[in-house]
């Protein structure tokens, strides 16, 4: 693909991808070996460190949450928190996406999760000597401003490593990675605050699992990556944008996620659910983050041994609506096995989303593109998670923890509507296994 006129060139082969999508041959293509891409030696290390970086991430978003709700008693703290991870990402994953598309994806990995490193190492310093807050909020900025550059790297180094038949596998499976990592992390984050009664501790085994993350992808050697060779300017940092923006599913998928996550997410207000509302103190609040991620690992375990879907595009519908309704029962809800309930099935239909989203992200985009469409995805979705945080702060401080929670899963039942009558695509998805990029 010649990227010297990008501007145009989106736009011109978004119709014959589309028309391919929406081919209905009424067969689907052969499943083969699912196991296939677990025996590629370069993934297994991608995956198996993957899992003490997120799962210290996990702890990380835990310990900070309960911390400043601690020390300040404000539900805004915690908006200021997401704020604060959201920055980075909006201005800087765009320019991180075209460094991605122009150099080595995996040294970039490497360099940002030591910088990463550092910044915990740091965080923890001035958690257990309890520093005034700005410092504490400056180092999760200068953390966050790693993962801007991680972000776009890592999302698109895995189609570097495994062929491109194996990568609707290789995302459902490290969608299980990922929904591990999230189940462990923030269990083990709200045990260890009550053994320790600090967070100190959280941070300082957070940058332990980033190094630890750099041991396993030191060795891995990605076959050789498409680099862009269009020229430097602005036209070619948004060239992502322009791409996404002339392709309907993948805008339709992202606005889909974006807004779930923006208005129905209910795990920065979980600290006020524990404290508060539910009354089960830091030990209650662990299992509240994990119900998520463990409905959500074995809906990917499930993807994995179930047949493809034969309509995505309704599957992904149902699945947003009803992350929607699960999110309002969560927020009514004053009993805490019906919230752990609500939380275990919305994270399993939310893993719906993401392998649909991700699936097509990747084989729909070009390799020299990947760096910037992946930081497209991250503007949208990675800093709706954390403005999503600072919406639902301000919210759950002017009308109340529940009002916002229920509130936002209302907002995202009437966005699938308008998704599904606004982007007829979706509804014409069919199987992700027949979507296949151009040569």
């Amino acid at each position: 693909m010649n990227l010297e006129s990008q501007d145009e060139t989106p736009e011109r082969e978004a119709a014959p991808l589309q028309a391919e999508i929406e081919h209905e041959s009424g067969q689907e293509p052969p499943n083969g070996d699912r196991f296939a891409v677990l025996r590629i030696p370069d993934y297994r290390r991608y995956l198996i460190g993957g899992v003490f970086a997120a799962a210290g991430s996990q702890m990380t978003n835990v310990a900070a949450g309960w911390e400043l709700y601690e020390r300040t008693g404000n539900p805004f703290s915690l908006g200021l928190l997401g704020l604060m991870a959201a920055l980075p990402v909006i201005c800087l994953a765009l320019p991180a996406g075209t460094l991605a598309d122009r150099h080595d994806r995996r040294r970039i990995a490497l360099r940002a999760e030591v910088g990463a490193a550092i910044c915990l190492g740091l965080l923890s310093l001035i958690s257990y000597f309890q520093a005034p807050l700005p410092f504490f909020y400056a180092l999760i900025l200068c953390n966050a401003i790693c993962g801007a550059f991680l972000g776009p790297a890592l999302g698109a180094l895995v189609t570097n490593i495994v062929p491109p038949e194996q990568i609707p596998a290789a995302i459902k499976f490290g969608s299980i990675r990922w929904q591990l990592a999230a189940t462990l992390g923030p269990v083990a984050g709200g045990f260890l605050i009550a053994y320790f009664r600090q967070a100190a501790p959280i941070y300082a085994l957070d940058a332990l699992g980033r190094l630890l993350f750099c041991v396993f992808l030191w060795p891995i050697r990605p076959r050789q990556q498409q680099i862009s060779v269009e020229k430097r300017g602005w036209s070619s940092v948004i060239a992502g944008w322009h791409f996404v923006k002339g392709n309907p599913l993948i805008l339709s998928t992202i606005t889909l996620d974006m807004v779930a996550v923006l208005f129905g997410g209910a795990t920065a207000l979980l600290p006020i659910y524990a404290k508060d509302i539910l009354q089960v103190g830091p030990e209650g609040l662990g299992p509240l983050r994990a119900a998520p991620a463990v409905g959500a690992m074995l809906m990917g375990v499930t993807l994995t041994l179930l047949p493809p879907f034969k309509r995505a595009g309704w599957t992904l519908l149902f699945a947003v609506a009803g992350f929607g309704a699960a999110t309002i029962v969560f927020g009514l809800s004053k009993n805490y096995a019906l919230s752990l309930g609500a939380l275990f099935v919305l994270g399993g239909l939310d893993n719906i989303s993401v392998v649909v989203r991700h699936t097509l992200l990747q084989i729909l985009t070009p390799d020299e593109m990947r760096g910037r469409v992946n930081a497209v995805n991250s503007v949208f979705i990675g800093t709706s998670n954390e403005i999503g945080e600072l919406e639902s702060g301000m919210a759950a401080q002017l009308l109340g923890p529940v009002v916002a929670v229920a509130g936002g899963g209302v907002v995202t039942i009437l966005v699938v509507g308008l998704v599904a009558v606004g982007w007829p695509q979706v509804r014409r998805l069919r199987s992700l296994e027949s979507v296949m990029v151009r040569g």
